[in-house]
């Protein structure tokens, strides 16, 4: 849309990861150079890491670029919460082999073969798998017994493992240690710095023939840092929008104070979906909420939900106390009153023992009720 109205050849800022962007921040380059060292170790793993959107896709997609012309069979597998052979079934498929209805023992029979005949004809095989925090553990099993596979005193595959944060943390569980000592390199990616965003922007821009229409001010670079945090994905939805805007109000200069207002829109776009979830769930609720005592309108947990029951039934053994013991004394009252009353206490304790017995029996309520009140209080 507003390519045309500032005379550029394509969209700057897209989600995809094209290589053709790839930009060689100080932390990029230094993954980079560790997946090469790996390519010419010839084994082991190469892992990197990275947040969200720090760019570990793109850094794989550009080193596919760099192998075209080499002997390498190379696949990428993005990776979902899949057991051992599900994996086994994927690299299959990645490498055009037949995989339906074939057990563990096969697909790993038919791996190896493959990869001998790879390295007969003079190729190696490289393994990228991305997303790989996502694998359960007997699924990295199977790729540390893929790196087992030799032939002629050479190791037959090769795996690059591309993960989230978190896999940093799984690496160093309990288990894994022999699939810590194939790992022969680790970078972790880190979002770029203050100055790096600004060559990351114009280093786009200029991909798609821009000369310097829009021009960016000093304070715009600032400002999507400060808003980004350095990470490229977050850069890329940001100033796409940015460039919107500008486009919209016909502008040709974008201002720390046009990047301030697209990042206070997107909040408030973000702010509003969650705000009309609310209300929606207060709306829900009147209606239950309106034939209920004040008592039973709670619902912050179960808890505390319990300590208004105890109450209630606290409150409710209390009177029915009390009323017992109103009648008690209107009952003996009578009783004295009655002729030969003292000539027949028989008479006289028969009407009064069963309301003798109602508020003893109440009374041992009332105890448990509050012992488990009490209780429930030191709990919480």
């Amino acid at each position: 849309m507003y390519e045309s109205f500032f005379g550029l050849t394509g969209k700057p800022f897209t989600l995809n990861p094209d290589p053709r962007f790839f930009f060689r921040s100080t932390g990029h380059k230094r993954a980079l150079a560790y997946m090469r060292y790996g390519l010419q170790q010839e084994q082991g793993f190469i892992v990197v890491t990275g947040d969200v959107g720090t760019g570990k896709t793109m850094l794989v997609n550009n080193l596919f670029r760099e192998i075209e012309d080499q002997a390498l069979v190379a696949a990428k597998i993005v990776s979902s919460n899949v057991k051992d052979v599900d994996l086994l079934r994927l690299i299959a498929a990645e490498f055009d082999m037949p995989f339906e209805r074939s057990s563990k023992a096969s697909l790993l029979h038919q791996l190896e073969n493959f990869f001998k005949t790879c390295r007969d004809e003079g190729k190696r095989v490289l393994l990228v798998i991305d997303e790989v925090q996502n694998l359960p553990r007997s699924a990295l099993e199977e790729l540390r017994m893929l790196s087992n596979f030799d032939y002629q005193g050479m190791p037959l595959v090769q795996s690059f493992l591309l993960g989230q944060r978190e896999f940093r943390g799984i690496m160093r569980a309990p288990g894994l240690e022999q699939l810590r000592q194939r790992v022969i390199a680790a970078y972790h990616l880190k979002p770029l710095s203050h100055e790096e965003v600004k060559s990351y922007i114009e280093h786009r821009m200029r991909k798609v023939g821009w000369t310097d229409d829009p021009k960016i001010e000093e304070g715009a670079f600032e400002r999507v840092f400060e808003a980004t945090g350095g990470v490229p994905r977050r850069i890329n939805t940001l100033f796409d929008r940015v460039l919107l805007n500008c486009y919209l109000d016909e502008a040709h200069t974008v201002t720390r104070e046009l990047v301030d207002v697209v990042c206070r829109e997107v909040e408030s776009e973000q702010g509003e979906a969650s705000d009309d979830g609310v209300e929606m769930r207060e709306i829900a609720s009147e209606p239950e909420t309106a034939n209920r005592t004040p008592a039973a309108r709670t619902d912050d947990s179960p808890r505390e939900a319990e300590v208004e029951l105890l109450k209630r039934q606290l409150h409710d053994m209390q009177a029915t106390i009390h009323q017992l013991n109103a009648k008690l004394a209107q009952q003996t009252e009578v009783a004295d009153l009655e002729p030969g009353a003292e000539s027949n206490p028989l008479a006289a304790s028969g009407r009064r023992f069963p309301v003798w017995t109602a508020a003893f029996v109440a009374m041992i309520v009332l105890a448990v009720v509050g012992a488990g009140l009490g209780f429930l209080f030191l709990q919480g």
